[in-house]
């Protein structure tokens, strides 16, 4: 008789959620420079609230269970999580939680992007919450850099329950940064991250830094130049992914999607090919300017590619 519990959810959520403003100008302007501002927008963000987002459009039951304050923002973020369909009656609020705020600039021209951000307060995984069962019942673990006490404790229960870890981080000079990285079984880091915590010149190279016969899975990703990944299926050597050509509008958030639409695509039992496809779409479509897509979206396009 099986009594191992059933699963709960399918992507469980515990770093930074940001409110981003979004400032839309033709180009990005040198300095001492005026410009007047085309559209302005305000979204829900940060690397795992995006991923979660993108996760729930895409077909996977999620929860959110980071810091969540009493202040204005961290209610838009949590009114948002639940129009999207992610569960927050786990995120605990301690007195000092806070979401990060963003003023992100756009250039329509080349569809980039430059983000100032503010981050104060307890953001990210708390230290000592969920409780346990809350991590053993998810069949993905979703982790950022924030919170980092909170990330080793949450991926060591996740381990030991057989879950898995997708991370993407942004800042090794963190405690625990070591520790955390060590446990995470489906590393998904941008090329410029990895490059530097590896000291590699290439993403490929970097990707094969990264991987570990402990992991199941380590991709680079590399924007409009697809990405990099090892694992155990390739031997061990670097594969190249390349991405889908579309005419980019928007870049904000493309690699949140990318894990977001990952960790779905694992949750429900995707080989690692169609898991890189199907995350490569997701982002292909956000960076054209058609927003966070759903799984509707995304069928749609692998069907005419």
């Amino acid at each position: 008789m099986n009594t191992t519990p059933p699963k709960l959810r399918d992507v469980l959520g515990l770093g930074c959620a940001a409110v981003d403003d979004l400032l839309y100008v033709p180009s990005y302007p040198p300095a001492e420079r005026k410009l007047r501002v085309t559209r302005h927008e305000r979204a829900c963000g940060g690397l795992t609230g995006a991923a979660l987002v993108a996760a729930a459009r895409l077909g996977a039951r999620c929860a959110y269970a980071g810091c969540l304050g009493d202040d204005e923002s961290s209610r838009v973020i949590a009114q948002n999580f639940e129009r999207e369909g992610v569960d927050v009656a786990h995120a605990p609020h301690p007195d000092d939680a806070a979401v990060i705020r963003s003023t992100i600039i756009v250039a329509q021209d080349t569809g980039s992007r430059t983000i100032f951000f503010q981050a104060e307060g307890r953001i990210g995984a708390h230290p000592t919450l969920p409780e346990e069962d809350v991590i053993r019942r998810s069949r993905v673990l979703l982790i950022d850099h924030y919170g980092m006490q909170g990330n080793l404790r949450a991926a060591r229960i996740a381990r030991a329950a057989g879950v898995a870890v997708v991370a993407d981080f942004e800042n090794e000079a963190v405690l625990f940064f070591d520790e955390v990285l060590a446990l995470v079984d489906h590393l998904i880091l941008s090329e410029e991250f990895a490059r530097r915590i590896t000291r590699q010149p290439d993403a490929a190279r970097a990707a094969r830094a990264l991987w570990k016969p402990q992991r199941a899975m380590v991709a680079v990703t590399c924007g409009d130049q697809g990405c990099w990944s090892v694992s155990e299926s390739s031997g061990a050597e670097p594969r190249h992914h390349p991405a889908f050509a579309v005419t980019a509008a928007n870049t904000t958030g493309c690699g949140d999607v990318f894990h977001g639409a990952y960790a779905a695509a694992l949750a429900r039992g995707d080989s690692l090919e169609d898991r890189l496809t199907f995350a490569s779409a997701a982002a292909a479509l956000k960076a054209s300017g058609r927003g966070i897509p759903d799984l509707r979206a995304v069928q749609a396009f692998l069907s005419k590619v």
